[in-house]
């Protein structure tokens, strides 16, 4: 279980698309939250790889060097 509390403009939002497609803001907070922590996830996993790969001594590489 979780409780948010929203700004109210947020809420306003999230309100109005649930009236209109006649789903739950439930469901719609779930789907942005599902979306957003799987960007998350990505994002923070692979900064991590990366932190875990230069401890490591090995080389990164500019986009620069890379491309040019």
């Amino acid at each position: 279980m979780l409780a948010l509390r929203l700004k109210p403009e947020l809420e306003k939002r999230l309100t109005n698309l649930a009236l209109k497609t006649g789903r739950t803001k439930t469901f719609y907070a779930t789907k942005a939250i599902e979306q957003q922590l799987d960007e998350m996830e990505d994002y923070y996993l692979a900064e991590q790889s990366y932190d875990e790969w230069i401890a490591e001594g090995k080389k990164s590489y500019s986009f620069d060097e890379v491309f040019n």
